[in-house]
């Protein structure tokens, strides 16, 4: 199959404050329709036959990626009373095995959840929460089987191994939460728009119908999302708008007779919090009296009000303090702080603070769940675009940093490469942080091929991690970019505000500076870069290729937002209503002017544009899986060059690629074989 698919035009024509628009394609939308299945399938096999000369090559990636890493192997296991638990995996195996041991690591293995079993003749799976109840006798998990983010709860006797209840058709958000006597289970309920809009509680054993809605939000604008307080004994409500921008919060004392749903603090528009309990305090970080990057605050229980609000840690425009956790002797707050992460440990006895030191200069922080309360250890992840995920024990007593596991990366040696910390400056004159990794010996002659990396958005860092299946491309002599540009949280929220809304270009035009910056100091060259990202990254990708398409070799879009002005119109779209404060409402004629200087749909001309993949799933709830068909579709009509276009759904699942690890790795192996093939790499 040589010639690509050609969709068919099929005229839809509305008008919005006085622009007239044509979508030929917005009959792309219709799932349940054999042509457009037909037409999906055309690409998929489009793709297959123009990708088949590097079938080989494809599996000789995934075969270097699968042969690094330990396939068999154990977490750090976790003690919670008398049991240690920890999860596994087995070489040949998709998914992780959740087990445990009674006292002792010497004690015979029980296994909790094994998900190959769940997995079994299906072509997805995804399980978004896993809790034992506080008796450690029954376990709930919420399992997915399409990718569409719609999950059940499963209740399962760890005595007999029957499964004893099912809760259908939850939010996968917010983690299932047991209640403190074990016989009942609190999780997030989802509306006809996929909206988290209630929390609910489960009687173990009694019909769904009759559970007890605890929280229900009515306005479309809002969500809804719950945590449960790190000594156990409170529920926290968060009622926020999208992006994050305001919250309103209720709690429930677990151990108080009768129990009732009570108000912390009622929404205020921009005004945020995060709590936790500690020995009768709620100690939260809020942005109350223009706290932009937040400061730590606490209240009694028992007088909430906010005159009896004391301050703990004040504001400071350079450092975002970002959420915290509550422990017997400490409080634990994440913060950012030039541009990175770091931890910062509260005592509460004597109000003293101290940071965490950490072994490198560019690098990624991890939470991982801590669930013991009484105990002076934190655990959490370290790695950097060199260095391998590393676990780390902490004893905030003792000040002291003990590595408990570091993935073993079969034939790595983290010396052998280079990280480097980069400034670009953007249209505005403003400093946009590039991380940069690459092998030793890799010379800045213009000539190297390049992957740079970008998101920038909903304040979400792209921190530098770790990511073993890069190693393919940087063994290559590729080097590894991340544009760390305005509209994502490096830098706290001004970051994220200086790249949303109005200033969305702002997004574009810094990731487009990132990329003539690598140009300019002889990192790579036009035809040698690539731009690579992902869901609203991919919005990214398709901005910033409608305008500058000549200073790419090549682009990645996976799962890509692009078309911004249909969606952000049609309220029935799973997301849509609590997006408007991230990337405005076309409704309202300035914020759609905003949103039609940048919308990669609706700006695609007739010019020539590099080689590109883009990437969706079938059931992806996020991005509707029209969005990247009717992009492709739009392209393919309007460039005027022969360059590669491929348009790859996965016809099974959503969102995320595939479920299973190995399918994964595949996944990026047909991805980075695009890539070097475009970029003039020869294909071994």
């Amino acid at each position: 199959m040589t010639e690509p698919p050609v969709a068919k035009k099929k005229p839809r024509e509305f008008e919005i404050h006085g622009v007239k628009f044509r979508d030929d394609y917005f009959w792309l939308r219709e799932k349940e329709s054999e042509e457009v299945v037909g037409y999906l399938e055309a690409e998929n096999a489009y793709v297959i036959s123009m990708t088949s000369h590097t079938a080989d090559f494809q599996h000789k990636l995934f075969e270097e990626m699968k042969g690094r890493i330990k396939e068999t192997d154990e977490s750090v296991p976790m003690r919670i009373d008398d049991y240690y638990y920890y999860h596994r995996t087995e070489e040949g195996k998709n998914y992780q095995i959740h087990c445990r041991r009674h006292e002792s690591m010497d004690a015979p293995e029980e296994i909790i959840l094994d998900e190959n079993l769940l997995a079994e003749g299906r072509e997805y799976m995804k399980v978004s929460s896993m809790k034992v109840s506080p008796d450690h006798k029954l376990v709930a998990y919420s399992v997915d089987f399409t990718g569409g983010e719609t999950f059940d709860i499963h209740v399962v006797d760890l005595d007999t191994r029957d499964t004893i209840d099912t809760i259908s058709k939850v939010a996968g958000w917010s983690s299932v939460q047991w209640d403190v006597d074990s016989t009942a289970v609190f999780y997030p309920e989802l509306d006809d728009i996929h909206r988290q809009f209630a929390v609910s509680r489960h009687v173990i054993g009694t019909d769904q119908e009759v559970d007890e809605r605890l929280i229900e939000e009515g306005d479309k604008s809002f969500i809804t999302f719950f945590t449960k307080s790190r000594d156990m004994r409170f529920i926290f409500f968060y009622i926020i708008f999208t992006s994050e921008e305001t919250t309103e919060i209720h709690f429930m004392d677990l151990l108080k007779t009768p129990r009732q749903v009570e108000l912390f603090m009622t929404r205020k528009e921009g005004i945020e919090f995060y709590l936790d309990h500690h020995d009768g305090y709620f100690y939260f970080i809020t942005n109350v009296d223009d706290a932009i990057n937040f400061k730590m605050m606490r209240t009694k229980v028992s007088s909430t009000e906010r005159e009896n609000w004391e301050q703990l840690i004040g504001h400071d425009i350079d450092v975002r303090l970002t959420s915290l956790s509550a422990f017997l002797n400490f409080i634990v707050i994440w913060k950012r702080e030039g541009g990175y992460e770091n931890i910062m440990i509260y005592d509460p006895s004597s109000g003293g603070t101290y940071d965490i030191s950490l072994p490198e200069e560019i690098y990624g922080l991890q939470p991982i769940e801590n669930p013991v309360y009484d105990t002076n250890t934190l655990r959490f992840a370290f790695s950097s675009p060199v260095t391998p995920k590393c676990v780390y024990d902490y004893d905030m007593s003792a000040r002291k940093l003990e590595l408990k596991k570091i993935d073993e990366i079969k034939g790595h040696d983290a010396a052998k490469f280079i990280t480097e910390r980069r400034y670009a400056l953007s249209e505005d004159g403003t400093r946009i942080p590039i991380s940069i990794a690459y092998k030793k010996g890799v010379r800045p002659d213009g000539k190297n091929p390049l992957l740079l990396y970008g998101y920038g958005s909903y304040g979400s860092p792209a921190d530098p991690h770790f990511d073993f299946k890069r190693l393919s491309l940087i063994e290559r002599g590729v080097i590894f970019a991340i544009a760390h540009i305005r509209g994502g949280g490096e830098y706290g929220k001004p970051w994220y505000h200086a790249g949303k809304l109005a200033h969305k270009m702002n997004t574009f035009t810094d990731f487009i500076a990132c990329a003539e910056f690598l140009i300019g100091e002889g990192y790579t060259s036009n035809g040698k870069l690539c731009a690579i990202g992902g869901s609203a990254g991919g919005l990214l990708i398709g901005s910033v290729l409608n305008l500058r398409p000549n200073l790419f070799g090549c682009a990645v879009a996976a799962v890509p937002f692009v078309d911004v002005i249909n969606t952000m119109l049609d309220e029935t779209i799973p997301l849509t209503t609590f997006e408007f404060k991230e990337w405005g409402n076309p409704k309202i004629k300035e914020e759609f002017e905003w949103i039609m200087e940048y919308s990669p749909y609706d700006n695609v001309e007739a010019k020539e544009y590099p080689p590109i993949l883009i990437t969706a799933g079938i059931n992806d709830p996020r991005v509707q899986f029209w969005e990247p068909a009717k992009w492709t579709a739009k392209l393919r009509a309007l460039k005027t060059d022969k360059n590669p276009l491929f348009l790859k759904t996965e016809m099974s699942s959503g969102h995320g690629m595939s479920s299973g690890r190995y399918d994964f790795m595949k996944d990026w192996a047909f991805i980075y074989s695009f890539v070097i093939e475009t970029l003039g790499l020869p294909l071994e």
